[in-house]
């Protein structure tokens, strides 16, 4: 089934630690390509699935709209020029830029939120997306 363009502000939560104009249009065109994919594969699998699913077919579309993915990249703590391993994996990284977590759990909870700030903070990343696909319709929470 293919998909079309999704409407703004259908998804989870969107987090950003920095605004700047080139950035914003950038990123935003981004977030938008991501949220328009994961309407797609919400609307072609529905909800009740396994993460690990959403995440592939999530990928997969991205890649098909000629977006660049990393899937779980991993994050690295670094404190005083030390590198520590704390096995904290990011689940999609899009264009370098923007960084995707997501869930398929029966409800958000504010863990949720600090996992994706605190995957910003150590990338540096400025721009993060929450998305719940274990819901009946994706819409901003």
């Amino acid at each position: 089934m293919a998909c079309v363009a999704a409407p703004e502000g259908s998804i989870a939560g969107m987090f950003t630690t920095e605004s700047t104009e080139d950035t914003e249009v950038l990123n935003k065109e981004i977030t938008q390509a991501v949220i328009a994919s994961a309407i797609c594969v919400h609307r072609n699998l529905g909800p009740g699935l396994l993460e690990s699913v959403y995440e592939k077919c999530l990928a997969y579309e991205l890649g098909q709209r000629g977006h660049t993915v990393v899937v779980q990249q991993e994050i690295p703590i670094v404190y005083s020029g030390v590198r520590f391993e704390a096995g904290f994996r990011a689940d999609l990284i899009v264009d370098s830029k923007v960084l995707v977590e997501l869930k398929a759990i029966d409800q958000l909870l504010p863990v949720h939120h600090a996992q994706v700030i605190t995957y910003l903070k150590l990338t540096g990343m400025r721009t993060g997306l929450l998305i719940n696909f274990n819901v009946p319709l994706l819409r901003m929470a």
